[in-house]
């Protein structure tokens, strides 16, 4: 298992993976009173946590469907990305997309982090790319659902 290295400021108890399967673990917003987001509205909320990822490692920043599927609540830049070489701390921005108010507690669990190893490539560039089956076909271009 890969250790990452976590200061806590905060006042909550470290991220940690809540079933044995789970991919992600929950970070909680870490605010002195509670924020209001109103529809079509963003903030950023602070996790009071700071994070050193080993080299060739990200922390991807994704939401949590409950939120999502309730009341529309969802990180806006997902997946939200934090680098190996960050030591800030982790903030989340979220968007509400509901028709109501959404309110944000202290505590409140607002996106799951996944740790994720990465390859880095180097580009090379070329005239002419192989051709394959699919070709160019994107969107949409096998017809199923």
């Amino acid at each position: 298992m890969t250790e990452v290295k976590i200061v806590n400021k905060g006042k909550h108890q470290l991220p940690a993976y809540s079933t044995e399967y789970s991919s992600g673990m929950d970070l909680r917003a870490n605010i002195d009173e509670f924020v209001v987001l109103e529809p079509l509205q963003r903030t950023i909320v602070p996790t009071g946590l700071y994070i050193q990822l080993p080299e060739g490692y990200e922390a991807q920043i994704r939401p949590r469907s409950g939120l999502a599927a309730k009341f529309g609540v969802t990180v806006l830049n997902t997946p939200g990305t934090i680098d190996a070489d960050y030591r800030g701390e982790v903030k989340i921005i979220l968007v509400n997309l509901s028709n109501e108010n959404f309110i944000i507690k202290d505590g409140e669990r607002v996106c799951q982090m996944i740790i994720a190893e990465y390859t880095k490539v180097q580009l090379l560039e070329v005239d002419v790319l192989e051709e394959t089956v699919r070709g160019a076909g994107g969107f949409g271009h096998t017809g199923t659902n």
